[in-house]
């Protein structure tokens, strides 16, 4: 049996370009989902694939013991994009790694054990990173987890005031988080787990393994409210869909990290993906982008949807819509009758991802079918 992990959609997808996805039948999609933020330059940049292929046909593969030019470069540019002080670079395939080395590294440099989490919090699905995620369907048949974990309600300041203590050694939350529903952070909020995480000797863990990147209308998201974490993780996009994760780090847990390591770890080909993105982002001003095609998403659909939903939350373009009946079903007609593929987050939320690169007539052929789908 193949492909058992994964329950397929009815649409296989045969190529992508710029916001734009075609299936097998030739029949194209505009791409609301970015594979959960995973193109956030457009499926498929000229410049990305122009430096994954060149480096492809000079050198495929050598292990991070031995140093090359192109992840020396990515390691350069991360540190120069990091928020504050977060300069020290891990790298690794995937969100669920990036969070897995945040949690070990905060540990070791703490000598401590207990990590708080968040009420609808999603951190991945490796066993470490599963232990910090709320939801109870993802850990059912995989307990015992990792121990030590102390979830508290996302947003309570009281209540993160109160868990992280003398025995905390760090505390992780997403700015705005995605999979628990679309659902931000206020600046009070996480000033005051910067502060309660500092007064304690913690490490404050920020995942932007979703809001990064531009994604939420800055770099990262944790700008946008004037916060420097100890650690921040970002995956997803960072190599326009080529398996990547980083983990940064503040001097203090870089300088007592542990033994930690993986045999992929920056591999030449995913680095040159990850640098071309990085570039495309700044140079193209994405993030500034994504900000104004963003606020123009949300109040288009506050204007002509009204009453017609409960809510419409989020940040730039990480866009979350509170329906009145079940999403799934919603997801299908967008797909199967107007050619626009979206996610769900939870029964109830349908979740806008798009490309950073989307225009406003993109924007107005989506509500234009929320409209007919919804009202």
């Amino acid at each position: 049996m193949s492909g058992f992990v994964f329950s397929e959609k009815p649409i296989e997808i045969a190529s992508g370009d710029g916001v734009h996805l075609t299936d097998t039948n030739g029949n194209d999609y505009l791409d609301f989902g970015a594979s959960y933020a995973c193109t956030p330059v457009g499926h498929c940049h000229p410049e990305v694939v122009d430096a994954a292929t060149s480096q492809l046909e000079e050198l495929m593969y050598v292990q991070a013991s031995y140093p090359h030019a192109t992840r020396t470069a990515l390691y350069e540019r991360l540190a120069e994009v990091a928020p504050g002080d977060v300069g020290n670079v891990w790298l690794c395939n995937s969100g669920t790694e990036a969070n897995e080395a945040a949690l070990k590294f905060a540990r070791h440099a703490t000598g401590r054990e207990k990590i708080v989490a968040t009420t609808q919090g999603f951190h991945g699905r490796t066993m470490g990173a599963l232990a910090t995620t709320w939801k109870a369907k993802y850990k059912q048949g995989f307990e015992p987890l990792a121990g030590g974990v102390e979830f508290v309600e996302y947003g309570d300041e009281a209540a993160m005031r109160e868990a992280v203590d003398e025995k905390t050694a760090a505390v992780i939350l997403e700015p705005l988080q995605g999979e628990g529903g679309i659902n931000p952070a206020s600046t009070a909020y996480l000033e005051a787990v910067r502060e309660a995480t500092a007064e304690a000797g913690a490490a404050m863990v920020l995942d932007e393994i979703q809001t990064g990147l531009g994604r939420t209308g800055s770099m990262w998201a944790a700008e946008r409210h004037g916060v420097v974490p100890d650690v921040l993780t970002t995956a997803k996009g960072l190599a326009s869909g080529l398996p990547i994760g980083a983990t940064l780090c503040r001097d203090w847990i870089a300088a007592e990290s542990g033994d930690h390591g993986s045999t992929f770890s920056g591999g030449p080909v995913v680095s040159a993906a990850a640098g071309a993105t990085l570039d495309v982002i700044e140079r193209e001003g994405l993030a500034d982008h994504a900000a104004d095609v963003g606020s123009y998403l949300r109040e288009e659909i506050e204007t002509r949807l009204g009453d017609d939903v409960r809510e419409v939350r989020g940040e730039g373009l990480m866009v979350g819509i509170e329906v009145k009946r079940g999403s799934n079903r919603l997801l299908r007609d967008l797909a199967i009758d107007h050619g626009i593929l979206a996610l769900p987050a939870g029964r109830t939320v349908l979740r806008l991802l798009p490309p950073l690169t989307v225009e406003r007539d993109h924007v107005d052929s989506v509500v234009d079918a929320l409209e007919e789908v919804i009202a």
